[in-house]
């Protein structure tokens, strides 16, 4: 078997306004929003650790100080909690815990997509392949999604990116691949359609929210000229990068959880919620009891 280089880095993308939920994010960033009792951002670095990363780099913008907060020593709060014998309390919060020097910050000082939000990480991944993992799609999985896709990445290199079903008739709302030589839940990405009509989609599988780029992505991100509403857009990097490189699809076992949209995150919250070891029983029949009021 092939040996590639192992995937150490991820980026998440953290810089995005969150105006579909305002209020709520008029000074609370949306990543901090929260999923039973984790901030969005937490669950997807989980998944990300899970999957043996090691180098989490968060590219911000402005008012997002308090997700390196998040991710900081907070001696206060440990000495309040010491001293009143919180003790669990405390444990949970080293556990979250990144160790020292394994958290890098960036800012994308404007708007101008995804793509470029990815480009501003540049220097911090370096010359190595990475992990992007959008944290407004919500993967619930195990293993997790990303571990999934770097188990695929062992055996065929390359580029992965994360695909799932959806209804022929819902594929014009997102990017859509083609594929070839499927084997399993892997195959070839034979080309990416953003958004096409549904009779020009080349499949019904549709790029999610993770993917597992090689550091050649940057120069073609460089190359892109800003496209609607001046955002320079990662797809268009990748459909470039197709041309030297290949690119597989991994089909991730799991339920997506869309977290930028207000129904994503309310069921995002239910299903978490039905699955915590600590409050699934009780809030199962706390549901059942508003469902069947009438």
């Amino acid at each position: 078997m092939a040996s590639f280089s192992k995937i150490r880095k991820a980026v998440f993308p953290v810089a995005g306004l969150g105006t579909r939920f305002l209020p709520a994010t008029k000074s609370v960033p949306k990543e901090m929003l929260t999923i039973v009792d984790r901030p969005v951002i937490q669950v997807a670095v989980d998944e990300a650790k899970a999957a043996g990363i090691e180098h989490f780099i968060f590219v911000t913008g402005r008012n997002k100080g308090v997700i390196e907060d998040h991710f900081d020593k907070q001696f206060e709060l440990e000495e309040t909690l010491r001293a009143r014998g919180k003790f669990d309390a405390l444990e949970k919060l080293r556990k979250d815990l990144p160790a020292a020097g394994q958290t890098s910050f960036t800012r994308q000082q404007e708007p101008l997509g995804l793509g470029h939000a990815v480009w501003c990480a540049r220097e911090l991944v370096g010359g190595e392949p990475f992990a992007l993992v959008l944290p407004d799609m919500l993967m619930q999985a195990d293993p997790g999604c990303l571990s999934q896709m770097i188990t695929a990445y062992e055996k065929h290199g390359g580029n992965v990116v994360a695909v799932e079903e959806v209804p022929k008739e819902d594929v014009s709302s997102y990017g859509v691949v083609g594929c070839a030589n499927k084997t399993g839940d892997t195959f070839e990405i034979t080309q990416m359609v953003e958004k096409p009509a549904i009779e020009d989609a080349p499949s019904n599988l549709i790029i999610s929210g993770r993917y597992i780029l090689q550091p050649e992505i940057f120069d073609e991100i460089a190359k892109q000229n800003p496209g609607a509403g001046g955002e320079i857009q990662i797809t268009d990097a990748m459909i470039s990068l197709m041309n030297v490189q290949q690119f597989f699809g991994c089909q991730f076992s799991g339920t997506t959880y869309d977290c930028g949209s207000k129904i994503g995150f309310l069921a995002a919250n239910v299903a978490y919620g039905l699955k915590s070891e600590e409050l699934g029983e009780e809030f199962r029949l706390v549901l059942n009891e508003i469902l069947n009021k009438k």
